[in-house]
């Protein structure tokens, strides 16, 4: 049974080799950096520009919402919307649910 027991167990174990702390605050700087150059501010664009394509939207607009839902822009208030989906069809819609302006014409060809 003593196979289970290792032999250098009695040994005292070395002490760990202490790093250099400035190569440990260079690491945390550059992963830092990289979150900031490939995911921060990439968001931080496109949050501008939904919020500049949702502050822009107006009566008549062709509209495509992130649900799939396509529409003609009737109303436009602070936080909210009113699509004609079809005729005599209208649906109230949150700005912030926008996904894309269209070009004009766009729901009569399809």
């Amino acid at each position: 049974m003593d196979f289970f027991i290792p032999a250098a167990m009695a040994q005292e174990a070395a002490p760990a080799p202490q790093g250099n702390p400035l190569i440990t605050l260079l690491m945390f700087a550059g992963l830092f950096v990289f979150m900031w150059l490939f995911i921060i501010r990439p968001q931080r664009k496109r949050q501008k520009e939904h919020q500049e394509l949702v502050g822009a939207l107006k009566k008549g607009d062709e509209v495509v919402m992130t649900s799939g839902m396509l529409g003609r822009v009737e109303k436009v208030d602070d936080d909210y919307l009113i699509l004609e989906v079809a005729d005599n069809m209208k649906l109230k819609f949150q700005k912030v649910a926008v996904h894309a302006v269209l070009p004009k014409g766009t729901i009569k060809n399809i």
